[in-house]
């Protein structure tokens, strides 16, 4: 196929050069190490423009995340997890990416409204990291076979490697 000369149909021009004239970046904050239900997690903010992670909002993104950690050992957790708080364009968001056995990971989304955390619920079927997301669980994913899986020394200086390897500054 020669996309010059066509596209396939499901391919909506002007959908994709509109989110192309719109996207812009957006910073990420490590709010360092946390411990979550038996879970060393590492925490972000992620702010869209005109919006910020307050404390409180971080703070409500670690309970949600507890308990959905909570449940680690059914789902075959090693312990470690990542937790983007993201006071998000048109709503509020919480991940929770963890690592699970056999080089694996769960993620759990939640979504709500703006200013909300209480009312943030589980997130569709089928629901991805939007863009700024993936990119920060990217960093995360060469993060944990960096320092981890590919890491010398023992375990708390590996880990120590990990925790300190953030994300920070703009995603895009």
């Amino acid at each position: 196929m020669d996309l010059h000369k066509e596209l396939p149909a499901a391919v909506d021009t002007e959908a994709l050069l509109a989110l192309a004239d719109t996207h812009h970046a957006r910073p990420a904050r490590p709010l360092g190490l946390q411990e979550a239900a038996g879970h060393l997690v590492k925490v972000y903010a992620l702010e869209a423009p005109g919006r910020t992670v307050s404390a409180q909002e971080a703070e409500a993104g670690l309970r949600i995340a507890a308990r959905h950690l909570e449940l680690g050992p059914l789902r075959g957790s090693l312990g470690l997890a990542v937790l983007i708080v993201h006071a998000g364009g048109d709503g509020d968001y919480v991940l929770v990416h963890s690592w699970i056995e056999g080089d694996m990971a769960d993620l759990a989304i939640f979504a709500g409204p703006v200013g909300e955390p209480d009312a943030l619920r589980p997130g569709r079927a089928g629901l991805s990291p939007c863009v700024w997301e993936a990119a920060v669980l990217a960093h995360e994913r060469d993060a944990y076979s960096r320092h981890v899986l590919d890491g010398t020394g023992s375990l708390t200086d590996r880990l120590t490697a990990w925790g300190a390897d953030t994300v920070t500054g703009d995603v895009r």
